[in-house]
């Protein structure tokens, strides 16, 4: 609390972001969704864009207080928050902040579907609210260093996340071909028939997807709980993929910031698909 504090008192610095320290299996939606979106499009590189310490200056505090009370004023209670956004939006310097270990709060359920639904859609909605800003390009805030090099050889039981993703697609595939373009569908049939020790799937792939996924949350191609309920099955296989990469040898974190590489390499196929979205219909 000192150090977030410190931040904000002692210099112009109007969001300071928590950086914690967790271990290789924890916060993998927020490396999987949440971070590299959020680097992607707002230019925000804190590793934990939703992070539950943070530090205000007056005019961020301020800031965020008139965000909630549009949300109320929408009857929008269950929407989150999104400092970050927030932040950048205004042009607010942010900084991150070495917390070290934490132990965080686990949810109060443990529904993954309801849990990815509730966050992704608030994310989504953020994206959709926030397009005029991030169309335009601008340059990242600097980030923490991080160590690429700390690998490990567990091994993991991924046979529950791929009995899901198998199970979707063979349920799920009309409703994914309503949202996603023939070179993803041809993308996630070779996954399909992948071995479990080889199962990987591309950073281009899931940058793709995920995107394809916030235009049709935008678009209401299908009712947005089917499509986040949908997305589940592919988040559960990236999950899979990320683990037999590091269960290999590929250090964690070099793996995320790859992948944070590749949303912002796809960030144009999001603009021009956002702008003319009749121009591909799948």
């Amino acid at each position: 609390i000192r150090s977030l504090a410190a931040s904000v008192t002692g210099s112009n610095i109007d969001l300071a972001m928590a950086h914690y320290n967790l271990g290789p299996r924890e916060g993998l939606f927020n490396s999987a969704i949440l971070y590299p979106l959020t680097r992607a499009l707002f230019c925000v590189r804190s590793r934990y864009p939703l992070a539950i310490d943070l530090g205000l200056s007056l005019r961020m505090a301020e800031r965020l207080a008139a965000a909630s009370q549009k949300f109320i004023s929408a009857n929008q209670n269950d929407a989150l928050l999104w400092p970050a956004a927030e932040a950048a939006c205004a042009n607010y310097s942010i900084a991150e902040v070495d917390i070290g270990s934490r132990v965080l709060p686990q949810p109060t359920t443990a529904d993954l579907n309801t849990l990815l639904a509730q966050v992704t859609g608030s994310l989504f909605a953020e994206v959709d609210t926030r397009a005029a800003f991030w169309q335009r390009a601008r340059g990242a805030q600097p980030a923490l260093p991080v160590d690429l090099s700390a690998s490990l050889t567990e091994t993991h039981d991924i046979a529950p996340m791929l009995d899901a993703f198998h199970l979707a697609y063979a349920n799920l595939h009309e409703i994914w071909s309503l949202v996603l373009p023939p070179n993803s569908l041809l993308g996630l049939k070779r996954l399909s028939v992948t071995p479990a020790d080889s199962f990987n799937m591309p950073d281009s792939l899931w940058a793709r997807i995920v995107y394809d996924f916030a235009l049709a949350y935008r678009l209401r191609t299908i009712n947005r709980g089917h499509l986040l309920g949908a997305l589940t099955p592919l988040y559960l296989a990236w999950v899979a993929s990320h683990l037999v990469l590091t269960g290999n040898g590929t250090p964690p974190e070099k793996h995320i910031q790859d992948l944070a590489s590749a949303f912002e390499a796809d960030k144009p196929y999001l603009v021009s698909r956002w702008r003319w979205p009749d121009r591909f219909n799948p």
